[in-house]
């Protein structure tokens, strides 16, 4: 199937002018498909030949003025179409494949209750699933939809929706959007509505989560208009659409998607299970995100896939930023952003696949190759370096030069270089210099200050080419208490430094650049300054500082130059009295997870998950005092995941921890399958467990404990579901993948990593990007650290060099899967004793 290049859209987009689209879509028959029909109304600037795409289980008929089409010229998802200069009608009528993937019109029964339900995810190119379209984001249009469905059903769409009839829905007329930005989502939705600022506001998800959605409907309705009227605040352009509405939906690929006025959310947020604050927050941030979209990407829109990063490093930043602002019921944004989300930006920069965060467009020739740039470097680097403009260009300049933005190119598309160009509207500093350093280039700098005591200065050691403007932070022991320190001064200065900096005064006792976590780059501190961390990390007073040197021990390991055993002894002695819940989670998240699991050898693993197990019961006698159940919850999950099998069979039996928490369905489905990839339980059990909940996350429980048990009939009725019935949705894909690969069955699984190149290059082609995706990233054979796996892995992409029977998405998650591997390979290596 052909994928969209920029020459091909550029072509098309001098060719044509597009007005209208009129869809009707009928999902009222059974079976694998739907009727779609569409009318296009647009303009040929002159005579030519261009082409409209869509993917359709039966093209029944196409219509340009009057005349009618062979369907036999659809060519794979493209439809040729021979144009005189002038005005044009095409109408287009199809039958549409219903999708298991999470791509076009994804199709859900619940089977809590036997309820179906549809929504689009039509992102990139996947409208050509839907409907026939000119899919290139600067062609926007106006879209007019009307959705016929069963009579007891709801649906939603971009524009108010109004029932006109039995079973049939028309919804308002949308401003220009790009074709991706088409949304509808049709199903018997359970609703909650509020109006705000004269606008209607809805909250919808699948009946059988209703109670969870209700017990959280103030809290998220709240956090929307706190968010709403902060934008608005910010923003001079008003909020560009008719209604906000909200859906929670099933087996979503993504965390959301900013569809005008119908944004779509994976249905997890809708809490079954108790959460953390901080979990609670990371939905609060993926509310502002989205609604940043509203404007950055939905009102103004990149003009190619190149540009990418201006919607979501935007939103991203924004989200962030933007939560901080509008409420005061969740913690500090920025620290969660700097121990979990930054450390998806260090890491995608460190690998063969990095790219720039503005890519030259010539490295974005098509859409294929845009899918793969939604990644670590568009998102979290990306915000990371518009955090960096807005500390060294000032707020008010970089809001002055946003909203210019937006007047400039309301209802339009807009480059790299438009944003840029009305960034230096508002300031007398040289953005475009700035954007050359920080937006073309790759990598990550490295900063290492050294303290000079014979003339009581500091230099910094600067690896790297970008300008930084950062805060220096001087702490001295806390005389009253010898694991704490006090803030003596903080600073802020320009990397490279004109000069050494003048410290006078004692030497400090820990000196942090980068405080306050407002750039982007690796940080070190100098030897006596790492001595004192180690011994203070928990006393140091500010959480984002915290979050800096942790983010320095975790890089340190990474690179080889601290023992992941050091990190683990830092953690077994600071983590138990950190007060802030997303420094615990990220630290505990890095070291049971790739610490553990790839960069100790198998024989070091059994002593660090006694440590952990030792630190998470340590932090669960903590929380007796019911004082902090986030905490709590955060150690209850980690001892299960790093535990024996005696005390967790104790708990499911018991269906509790000991002082709570009673066991949710997460905490049993958990447990469930750690005891299952310890060869602890058995069928019966898990079938037992499904019987208990039967809903989808429980098929998906019950998926990942079956494809933990360590039998060979378990493991092979696992690759057998994965790799050659295609009927797994994408979450029960995922689901198997996931409990499929255990540390603790690398005898068992020997045979199967060889196995896995082959049938995952086999697959990604039979279901495309979003499985080959999950295929890549969960289904591979992570925990085989060796030498041989490593050039397997590199033959296997060699031989698939310059061939099309390795997919791009595939291709991509490969190479990063392979460099975490020689990274693993490296630390393990470095710290092989003398």
């Amino acid at each position: 199937m052909p994928v969209l290049t920029r020459d091909e859209a550029q072509t098309r987009a001098q060719l044509l002018d597009v007005h209208r689209y009129t869809v009707d879509l009928d999902v009222t028959g059974g079976g694998d498909v739907f009727d779609s029909s569409t009318t296009i109304h647009f303009t040929a600037r002159a005579a030519g030949d261009t082409f409209v795409e869509l993917k359709p289980a039966t093209l029944r008929s196409a219509v340009l003025d009057g005349e009618p089409i062979d369907p036999a010229a659809l060519d794979d998802n493209r439809l040729p179409l021979t144009l005189t200069a002038g005005e044009h009608t095409l109408r287009v009528d199809a039958a549409m494949r219903y999708s298991r993937t999470g791509e076009g019109m994804h199709r859900f029964t619940d089977p809590s209750d036997g309820e179906t339900y549809l929504y689009t995810q039509l992102f990139l190119d996947d409208v050509q699933r839907v409907i026939a379209a000119f899919d290139q984001p600067d062609l926007k249009a106006v879209f007019e939809t009307t959705v016929t469905a069963p009579d007891q059903w709801t649906v939603l769409a971009n524009g108010i929706t109004t029932r006109t009839g039995q079973g049939r829905w028309q919804a308002a007329a949308t401003p220009p959007i790009s074709t991706y930005l088409l949304a509808v989502a049709a199903g018997p939705w359970h609703t909650v509505r509020t109006e705000h600022a004269g606008l209607p506001f809805g909250i919808h998800c699948r009946r059988s989560l209703a109670p969870h959605l209700d017990t959280d409907a103030d809290e998220i309705l709240d956090t929307t208009k706190r968010l709403f009227d902060q934008y608005h605040r910010k923003f001079d352009e008003p909020y560009p659409f008719d209604s906000y509405d909200q859906a929670f939906v099933p087996e979503f690929n993504a965390g959301a998607m900013e569809n005008p006025g119908l944004v779509t959310f994976r249905d997890e947020f809708v809490y079954r299970s108790a959460v953390t604050v901080t979990e609670r927050q990371t939905r609060a941030m993926v509310i502002a995100h989205e609604m940043a979209h509203m404007w950055f990407g939905d009102l103004v829109t990149l003009s190619w896939w190149d540009d990418i990063w201006l919607n979501e490093s935007f939103a991203e930043y924004m989200g962030y930023q933007t939560l901080n602002e509008a409420t005061s019921r969740y913690p500090d944004t920025w620290v969660e952003f700097g121990v979990a989300r930054k450390s998806w930006g260090y890491d995608a920069d460190q690998r063969p696949s990095t790219h720039p965060v503005a890519p030259d467009p010539d490295a974005v020739p098509d859409t294929a190759s845009a899918l793969l740039n939604f990644d670590g470097i568009s998102y979290a680097k990306g915000a990371s370096a518009l955090r960096q403009l807005v500390t060294w260009m000032g707020e008010k300049e970089f809001l002055a030069g946003i909203n210019s933005h937006f007047a400039r190119h309301r209802f339009g598309n807009a480059t790299l270089a438009d944003f840029l160009d009305n960034l230096a509207t508002a300031t007398d500093r040289d953005v475009h210099a700035w954007a050359q350093a920080w937006l073309r280039t790759t990598g990550v700098d490295t900063l290492t200050p050294a303290h000079h005591p014979a003339d009581a200065t500091l230099t910094v050691d600067h690896h790297g080419s970008r300008p930084h403007r950062v805060a220096l932070g001087l702490y001295d022991q806390d005389l009253a208490d010898t694991g704490r320190l006090v803030l003596r001064r903080r600073t802020e200065t320009d990397v490279p430094l004109a000069a050494p900096l003048a410290l006078p005064g004692p030497r400090p006792a820990l000196i942090v650049l980068n405080d306050g976590d407002t750039t982007y780059a690796k940080i070190r501190l100098d030897p006596d300054s790492w001595t004192t961390a180690l011994r203070t990390l928990s006393g140091i007073p500010d959480p984002l500082t915290r979050a800096v040197v942790w983010n320095t021990a975790r890089d340190m390991v990474r690179d080889g130059e601290l023992a992941p055993t050091a990190y683990l002894d830092t953690a077994r002695t600071h983590l138990p009295r950190e007060t802030d819940l997303a420094l615990v989670q990220g630290v505990l998240a890095f070291a049971a997870g790739p610490l553990t699991d790839q960069y100790l050898t198998p024989e070091d693993r059994p002593a660090a998950l006694a440590l952990l197990t030792d630190l998470t019961r340590d932090l669960i006698r903590r929380t007796e005092d019911g004082k902090n159940p986030g905490l709590r919850l955060t150690a209850v999950r980690h001892y299960i995941d790093a535990a024996g099998p005696a005390t967790l069979t104790a708990w499911l039996d018991e269906d509790t921890v000991p002082g709570g928490p009673e066991l949710d369905p997460e905490l049993r489905w958990r447990i469930l399958a750690r005891l299952a990839a310890l060869g602890a339980t058995d069928e019966t059990a898990i079938a037992a467990a499904l019987d208990r909940d039967p809903s989808a996350t429980g098929e998906e429980g019950a998926a990942r404990c079956r494809a933990a048990l360590p039998t060979p009939e378990a493991k092979e009725a696992a690759w057998q579901a994965m790799f050659h019935t295609d009927t797994l949705s994408n979450y029960l894909f995922i689901a198997t993948a996931q409990g499929f690969w255990q540390p603790e069955q690398a005898e068992l699984l020997a045979d199967h990593t060889a196995r896995y190149y082959p049938d995952a290059t086999a697959l990604a082609q039979r279901r495309g990007p979003a499985i080959a995706t999950a295929a890549g990233r969960h289904a591979f054979p992570a925990h085989h650290v060796t030498p041989d796996h490593l050039h397997l892995g590199e033959q296997h992409l060699a031989t698939h060099t310059g061939d099309d029977t390795l997919t791009p998405a595939l291709r991509r998650q490969l190479v990063d899967r392979l460099d975490d591997l020689r990274r693993a390979l490296q630390v393990r290596q470095a710290n092989q004793p003398a």
